[in-house]
């Protein structure tokens, strides 16, 4: 898509335009900006201690420094846990909170989802009994049009945040098209447009994370434009934003022989 234009559209393999496909950690992004809605509202601050919400934290000499800033862009130095996307755990925000922490909070990124895990006990917590998915749902996926998703609950009713959505690639532009309205979807606020800044900011550690995006210096493409933002998924599910040139481009399917710097240089003609 180019300036809110679909200009390019294709499915093989029994695509269809209709078709939903799971996007996996493509979902991180959704948890982000509903991270910057919570500080919009004044719920959270980034640079607050997690600590102060998530009190159990507070007799730990590491733990109690861990900032939402570092659990967002996955610096806190927490075991990133993989096993936390098994649906036998029962309670996967306890589970995560009791994580070891390996390294001491803002020298290390860790990937996995030990940490949007933390956050989302962390939100829950401040939100006192409204719910995280229905904070999701009312500030982030309903103003861009995206209703039912799959959350892959545990039994307590813990969204995992890590991983789970099964969109269309048309919805999936539809994040693109926020980020490059500067927070705005069709003319609707969702999120601030110098607070969505911070989720392009990067860490002294790893200064191509964000909050829970990524962006072109991270070697997908050396050749592609250098403002380039990316969320992206296991198996090569991936949604480039390029708003130099007010782009979107989505590519889904599954796993193969794929290069993300060939179809981009294919797609932008380098």
């Amino acid at each position: 898509m180019q300036n809110g234009r679909t200009v390019f559209e294709r499915y093989a393999n029994g695509g269809l335009p209709d078709g939903k496909w799971p996007i996996f950690s493509g979902t991180k992004s959704f948890w982000g900006i509903a991270a910057l809605c919570a500080v919009h509202d004044g719920l959270i601050k980034l640079d607050d201690h997690a600590a102060d919400t998530i009190t159990e934290w507070k007799s730990d000499p590491r733990k109690s420094q861990i900032t939402v800033r570092q659990l967002l862009n996955f610096t806190d130095g927490i075991d990133g846990a993989p096993h936390l996307h098994r649906a036998s755990i029962r309670d996967r925000n306890a589970a995560a909170i009791r994580l070891s922490i390996l390294a001491e909070p803002g020298t290390q990124f860790i990937y996995g989802p030990s940490h949007l895990q933390v956050f989302s006990e962390l939100l829950r917590r401040k939100l006192q009994g409204r719910g995280t998915i229905a904070y999701l749902e009312k500030h982030v996926l309903n103003p861009l049009g995206l209703y039912h998703l799959e959350f892959k609950r545990d039994a307590r009713g813990n969204p995992l945040p890590a991983s789970g959505f099964e969109l269309t690639a048309r919805e999936w532009a539809r994040l693109g098209e926020l980020v490059l309205g500067h927070g705005s979807y069709h003319g609707r606020l969702i999120v601030p447009a110098d607070l969505l800044k911070q989720a392009f900011t990067g860490s002294a550690v790893n200064p191509s994370y964000g909050l829970t995006f990524r962006w072109s210096d991270i070697c997908i493409c050396k050749t592609a434009p250098a403002d380039m933002i990316v969320s992206l998924g296991s198996a090569y599910q991936r949604l480039f934003i390029i708003p130099s040139v007010k782009l979107v481009i989505v590519r889904q399917g599954r796993e193969a022989k794929f290069s993300d710097a060939h179809f981009l240089r294919l797609v932008l003609g380098l």
